[in-house]
């Protein structure tokens, strides 16, 4: 019996039809430009989330690295959510690579102010301190829980950003579960920003890669840095012919995954010595705390039993629901947890 897995959304299987696409796709060198199938999904990412050009990029790490790349120089500073991506998960390579500083700002959930953003930016006249050139913001945001910005704020911010003369990135790994969530195009969301990467390999369910999504110069200059980050790849259509796919048809089913996750997150709250906050359960992630066991030892038991998780902390525990994941798997994970916490 196959093990139900709610690690990530990294782990969902490209679908039958994405195999097919991509056995059959035209090709060509999308280095030199002309991989007819990657130049289409370009084309059609653009669209989706109202930008001028895309590039294709082996991940979102590499998308996001890029973004601050394009939107700030070396010696200067971002400003960033203390729980967001670019600053947790993604080692140092805006200062290692780049020699961009950022500066993290602590948020109740992820959704940062106008009011605190203002708060970070540096004065441009001390040369004591590094000129604050760009922020980016996360949508949906991982670490506190898969939440999605209101529309609002997210404007009211940018808005705030491009006042003070700063480029926004947007880290929309998972902006199509946001749009979903909020039930509105995508580029409504990334209207805010100059840049924005999405990731086709989450909840999208692609084997590999991300979107870079910006005006037709911040994409030359993002093909540049690409090339010098070793992403510049070939036949990228054998991977495009997925993305486009998954743009066609994996969108709207976003939205059983954020039920899952929701029936996922409203059972786990009625188990003894389980706390789970209902109010961050948004879209398809599940975040919870253990009072009972350690966290290491939650997830050991339920990998004994055919469930494999992901735990983030000493007590603290995430699920996440994907494409693969039906609502009996969902019942089955349930059961297990039941069985491991009252063992």
């Amino acid at each position: 019996m196959a093990a139900i897995d709610l690690r990530s959304d990294t782990v969902a299987m490209p679908s039958p039809e994405m195999r097919r696409a991509m056995v059959e796709a035209p090709l060509g060198d999308d280095v030199f430009g002309d991989d007819p199938t990657a130049n289409r999904l370009m084309e059609v990412a653009a669209d989706r989330m109202g930008k001028a050009a895309a590039t294709f990029v082996p991940s979102g790490t590499m998308g996001n690295l890029i973004g601050i790349a394009v939107n700030a120089r070396s010696g200067e500073e971002l400003i960033a959510d203390a729980d967001s991506h670019a600053f947790y998960y993604e080692t140092a390579g805006a200062a290692a690579v780049c020699g961009v500083q950022i500066r993290p700002v602590a948020t109740e959930a992820g959704v940062m102010s106008a009011e605190q953003l203002l708060d970070a930016v540096r004065p441009r006249d001390d040369p004591h301190q590094p000129l604050t050139a760009a922020v980016t913001f996360e949508n949906t945001h991982n670490r506190h829980g898969g939440i999605v910005w209101p529309l609002e704020a997210l404007r009211s911010a940018g808005d705030a950003a491009h006042a003070q003369g700063l480029r926004v990135h947007l880290d929309g790994a998972r902006i199509f579960n946001a749009a979903v969530a909020l039930g509105v195009p995508a580029s409504e969301i990334a209207a805010c920003a100059d840049t924005v990467t999405f990731c086709l390999s989450k909840g999208l369910a692609c084997p590999v890669g991300s979107i870079f999504c910006g005006s037709e110069e911040a994409i030359e200059e993002a093909k540049r840095w690409r090339k010098r980050l070793g992403g510049g790849m070939r036949q990228v259509g054998v991977l495009a012919a997925a993305g486009l796919i998954a743009l066609d048809h994996m969108v709207d089913r976003l939205a059983e995954d954020h039920a899952n996750a929701r029936t996922l997150a409203e059972a786990l709250s009625e188990l003894p010595g389980v706390s789970c906050d209902l109010a961050r359960v948004q879209t398809n992630l599940v975040y919870f705390d253990l009072d009972s066991m350690p966290a290491p030892a939650f997830t050991d038991e339920c990998a004994k039993r055919g469930l494999l998780s992901d735990w983030i902390g000493p007590r603290r525990m995430r699920f996440v629901t994907h494409y693969g994941i039906d609502t009996e798997d969902v019942q089955s994970a349930l059961k297990i947890c039941e069985e491991v916490l009252s063992a």
